[in-house]
């Protein structure tokens, strides 16, 4: 059939499907796109920011300048939430390689959480 009334046959909603279907499956590979063992090394810092705040301070004296100091906190909203070191661990390297860790957070040998 054909007109303005017209139901699509089975391969013109197939071809609309995919048509729609498209730009979603793209962002979708986009989103989880590294590697699981980098996904892993990136979220293993998410997890310990999540365990505790992380900072540092400078002191020092500078000719001409006198004392000088610096510091800085990292902190971050999972610690502020008191989210799971673990679950963020989990969702961070799902989200960021599309499968789960190879391992817990807890059980691997360099978490000293």
């Amino acid at each position: 059939m054909t007109g303005a009334g017209a139901v699509p046959s089975g391969a013109a909603r197939a071809l609309r499907a995919a048509v729609l279907a498209g730009p979603a499956l793209a962002l979708a590979a986009c989103a989880a796109s590294m590697p699981r063992d980098r996904a892993e090394e990136v979220c293993f810092e998410e997890a310990r920011l999540a365990l505790h705040p992380r900072g540092q301070v400078a002191l020092g004296v500078a000719s001409g300048r006198g004392l000088v100091s610096k510091v800085e906190i990292d902190l971050s909203s999972a610690y502020l939430m008191g989210r799971d070191p673990a679950e963020v661990y989990a969702r961070c390297v799902k989200s960021k390689s599309g499968q789960p860790p190879s391992r817990p957070l807890y059980s691997r040998t360099d978490w000293k959480g």
